[in-house]
């Protein structure tokens, strides 16, 4: 209901109905929002046309069809994610908010016309050098909890490109600047606003992670060549006892469907735990729908199960369905739980796993219905060799399953 009204207040306030809606510009814009401590996290963005924008992460291009004009304001709706910006048109850009109604969020947003530089260089000194792989340890923050992460960064002059891994999965395309001994990146992508902002030399770093303006860790990163993280397949498993894996969950014409299913009869079945939601369960979805188009003659299977974070199941399946039709989604994704995407919960939904860590998990279960491996995250395509090692080892497990009798 909060969210509710907030937006609705947001829709009275920019609106001010004069005689013809008022248009932007085709031109690039600099948005920003306004994040804690009064740090602004910039990206870029090229208003082609008055249905058409794009937005800019490194070498990431998202196309935003979904732009109302109405009176003074401008309402952009982020493809596959729900995330909008309600703004009123000025003289130089727009000013207002970036609203994610689920998770009753609201950041504050501006931009400016004709500029095309994510961030804006401030110093003359020789900037430092970042390229390379980096140890990275985030703590403090609201949660408290300390984790590990490794950096991987192209720097060409000030120019800095690259992402940071987890455990968990990955940041995507990141961009910004080495500004003297000052290190800036960001992503903007509709789900995620992320920045991190840190000072150091060529070998050790001292940062801020801002995620929105809701959250915060330190980070220390010290630059090594030999860091690896853990290794994904063994962080989630089945519990002592388990050999299989089983759930029913309703699809979106409210059928349970289950493993015992037909479809899923002596067939290598790939279950993957995701939510509409979330930027590295894009990624992966686009990889399997892909492999499924590429691999009709193999006997596969996929299903999806969703952790929603929509607070009633017909929002839930809306933003699901709008994620199939988006990138064209061929397997059920089945609706597991709404309101909430709590780990925890999502761990009692599946007791037979000692935890989910992570959106998306995945799941290889044999024709004879054993579970096989579990990967934890995903290697998206921000990751370079990282996301090519995991495809190639995606298909040659997949193509030894098959070969069982």
């Amino acid at each position: 209901m909060r969210a509710y009204l907030l937006i609705c207040i947001t829709l009275i306030l920019l609106s001010c109905s004069p005689k013809s809606p008022l248009i932007l510009a085709s031109d690039y814009y600099r948005v920003v929002l306004e994040l804690e401590d009064s740090e602004e996290l910039p990206f870029v963005i090229h208003v082609a046309s008055k249905d058409t924008i794009k937005v800019f992460n490194a070498e990431e291009e998202i196309l935003v069809h979904e732009i109302d004009y109405r009176n003074d304001s401008i309402f952009i709706q982020m493809p596959f994610f729900e995330g909008l910006i309600a703004a009123k048109i000025n003289k130089i850009g727009f000013k207002g908010l970036f609203i994610q109604e689920s998770l009753e969020r609201a950041i504050p947003i501006k931009a400016e016309r004709g500029i095309k530089e994510r961030f804006t260089l401030k110093r003359k000194s020789k900037p430092i050098d970042v390229s390379g792989t980096w140890e990275v340890r985030f703590s403090g923050g609201s949660d408290d909890k300390v984790y590990m992460g490794k950096g991987i960064f192209e720097q060409s002059g000030n120019h800095l490109t690259g992402t940071l891994r987890t455990s968990t999965g990955d940041y995507r395309y990141l961009e910004g600047v080495i500004d003297g001994s000052i290190f800036k990146l960001s992503v903007f992508d509709g789900a995620r606003a992320l920045m991190f902002k840190a000072e150091g030399t060529d070998s050790m770093l001292n940062g801020t992670f801002y995620v929105g303006n809701h959250h915060k860790k330190k980070f220390v990163a010290k630059r090594s060549t030999s860091y690896t993280l853990p290794n994904q397949e063994h962080l989630t498993y089945l519990k002592k006892g388990y050999s299989s894996l089983a759930f029913s969950f309703p699809d979106e014409n409210e059928n349970l469907i289950s493993l015992e299913d037909k479809r899923f009869k002596n067939k290598v079945s790939i279950v993957q735990i995701m939510g509409s939601w979330c930027p590295n369960c894009l990624d992966e979805s686009r990889y399997f729908a892909r492999y499924m188009q590429d691999h009709k003659d193999k006997d596969v299977a996929f299903v999806g199960l969703a952790f929603e974070v929509a607070k009633t199941p017909e929002k839930a399946f809306q933003r699901i369905q709008r994620l199939k039709d988006g990138i064209g989604i061929r397997y059920p994704i089945l609706l597991a739980q709404y309101g909430g995407s709590d780990k925890v919960l999502a761990q009692e939904k599946l007791p037979m796993l000692n935890h989910v860590l992570s959106y998306p998990t995945t799941i290889f279960i044999d024709k004879k219905g054993k579970v096989r491996k579990i990967h934890t995250g995903f290697n998206g395509p921000a990751t370079g060799k990282k996301y090519l090692d995991f495809q190639y080892q995606f298909e040659h497990f997949i193509d030894l399953l098959l070969m069982e009798e």
